[in-house]
């Protein structure tokens, strides 16, 4: 059972960047260069009635081993650096369930990702009937438990001063991803 493995070490929150200026854009950049590879992920205010359509993503993360960085998408766009971030050929995105981040990027910024990896569908191969979400897979590979509070999945993504819960949740949900696939020994750039 789940419950009972041992939690998921989450990153400090001083390694959890809320990307806000150029010094913190740079910072980002070069940790992300370095690593070649990044856990991926978006966050989207929920919407409660059925005539509501979501206008998010609202949060989008990229995470390496040592650092998760956290960008807040308001109605400018997306930065430049985050915009070639994820449509970057050369930097490897990974995540579970990528299809439900793509389209709404897709359809309200234009972006065009390249180079990603659904861990979800290496489980696939490995004859999981079942697609298998970033929960599921940190207790298979890890034998560890991802801390995912309904509360907080249901929180408030659009709001500018996001809580120490929602920046451990959305640093979690990107680096477990890599972390689960580096586990599952695919490759890191540049080694084959």
């Amino acid at each position: 059972m789940i419950a009972a493995l041992p939690p998921y070490p989450q990153l400090p929150l001083d390694r959890i960047l809320v990307v806000q200026s150029e010094a913190d854009e740079a910072f980002a950049l070069d940790r992300i260069a370095e690593a070649g590879i990044v856990g991926f992920d978006t966050e989207t205010k929920p919407v409660f009635q059925a005539d509501q359509t979501s206008d998010g993503p609202h949060v989008i993360q990229l995470a390496t081993m040592t650092h998760a960085f956290i960008f807040q998408v308001g109605p400018g766009g997306l930065s430049p650096l985050l915009l070639d971030c994820l449509e970057s050929p050369h930097l490897i995105k990974v995540g579970f369930g990528l299809q439900s981040d793509r389209r709404p990027l897709f359809t309200k910024f234009g972006v065009e990702m390249q180079n990603v990896v659904d861990v979800a569908l290496a489980f696939r191969s490995l004859g999981y009937r079942q697609m298998v979400g970033a929960k599921a897979a940190v207790a298979i590979v890890l034998g560890e438990r991802l801390r995912k509070s309904k509360k907080t999945t249901t929180s408030n993504w659009k709001h500018r001063s996001l809580t120490p819960e929602q920046l451990h949740y959305a640093a979690d949900d990107a680096q477990a991803a890599l972390a689960v696939y580096l586990a599952m020994g695919c490759p890191m750039p540049g080694r084959g």
